[in-house]
């Protein structure tokens, strides 16, 4: 529970009419009130978690929100962060969310900061707020900000998603465990793919987001129990919630500074393995690709190497679809050798990396190949733009 100076913090007649629904809530009224005003939370990312988040915190009447965030709207993000809109695509994050924030609660202080969190910078941007939320969809920022949270004993409130599943907790939090406790270790590189590979649906991150929201609203306020040594795991598509228990871990490394969370996660490592199988693999460009489709040659397959769903989205006319899954089995790599034919190979995918992948291992089956450098999504933005991007 945050132990503010109530005595300093006043309530205007727009406040009094604008909270009234909480005014009238006895687990909030005045007091509780005059604690969202005095509070400050940080917000690390404004992606599909930050943006209900952060709408919601305002709309509640939090004195003082902190964004971090570097990146620009793009039209893919308008299916689940509904904090941007259409007329904000190509601009910065930031400026988007604090422009809908004021339009909600003109009275909420937003803090911008358009930088990328860094050990370097962390504990700084951190250190002037009451409660940080984790919005963020990758595991080096998440050990980041858990390890300044731990330092600077801030309450850390989790979320993550993928695909139609999420999970949301309360780090750091009265002695509770922290992000460590879960996951000691992080997953490979590339283990756990993106949001951009797999796909969410696009209001699990609603869901999610505003669990967090809740759960910054009730340490605020001192009322309720929070998820703190409870992980909420959430179903979408089966419509089912369940808890698994959380506990400190008594021999768990003690965190004393700041690290390099890239390589702690194995990010340089898995990107020098990455360019070295690039260089060990010929590539193509699309203009050569397109070159040698229109000069009718015919000694050549194209292989797809997406999943199936994504070939019905988009395909390169002429491609032959054999998913990576079913190279990696075994079972589609014996479908090449007979496609091939004698011919030679090129391979695509969404963007290179999985192709490249799968040229690796036909590599090892004796099948050479050459990758498409920039899959599909460069086939559509500098060959054909009638082939769509997703």
């Amino acid at each position: 529970m945050l132990n503010p100076n109530l005595d300093e913090v006043q309530l205007t007649k727009d406040d009094y009419e604008r909270y009234s629904r909480h005014l009238i809530l006895p687990e909030v009224g005045l007091e509780g009130q005059k604690r969202l005003k005095a509070a400050s939370v940080l917000c690390i990312g404004t992606g599909g978690l930050g943006a209900p988040l952060l709408l919601y915190l305002a709309a509640a009447g939090i004195g003082r929100i902190g964004i971090v965030d570097f990146d620009i709207v793009d039209t893919s993000n308008l299916q689940r962060q509904v904090i941007h809109g259409t007329s904000w695509v190509g601009k910065p994050k930031i400026e988007s969310a604090k422009n809908r924030i004021h339009e909600i609660n003109p009275h909420c202080q937003v803090d911008l900061y358009e930088t990328r969190l860094s050990s370097q910078n962390a504990l700084d941007i951190i250190k002037p707020y009451d409660i940080v939320v984790d919005g963020t969809d990758n595991f080096p920022t998440r050990y980041l900000v858990n390890d300044a949270c731990v330092l600077l004993d801030k309450p850390n409130v989790y979320g993550s998603i993928f695909r139609f599943e999420g999970q949301a907790t309360v780090f750091n939090y009265q002695g509770g465990p922290n992000y460590r406790d879960l996951y000691p270790e992080p997953p490979p590189p590339g283990m756990v793919p993106s949001c951009a590979e797999g796909g969410v649906l696009g209001i699990l991150p609603g869901i999610i987001g505003l669990i967090q929201a809740t759960e910054t609203i009730k340490i605020i306020l001192g009322k309720g129990e929070t998820l703190s040594g409870r992980l909420m795991l959430y179903d979408a598509l089966n419509m089912k919630f369940r808890e698994l228990k959380l506990r400190p871990n008594p021999v768990r490394p003690v965190i004393e500074k700041l690290i390099d969370y890239e390589q702690f996660c194995g990010i340089p490592q898995a990107k020098a393995e990455e360019a070295k199988q690039q260089m060990e693999i010929q590539e193509m460009t699309v203009q050569e690709l397109k070159q040698l489709l229109d000069s009718d040659a015919n000694d050549f397959v194209l292989l797809d190497v997406r999943n199936p769903h994504e070939y019905e989205i988009a395909k390169i006319q002429g491609s032959v679809l054999v998913p990576l899954g079913d190279i990696e089995s075994g079972q589609g790599v014996t479908k090449v050798k007979k496609l091939l034919n004698g011919h030679r190979l090129i391979a695509h995918c969404k963007m290179g990396g999985r192709s490249a992948k799968a040229l690796g291992i036909l590599k090892e089956a004796g099948i050479e190949g050459t990758n498409l450098k920039g899959g599909i999504t460069a086939w559509s933005k500098e060959v054909d733009p009638s082939v769509p991007t997703y």
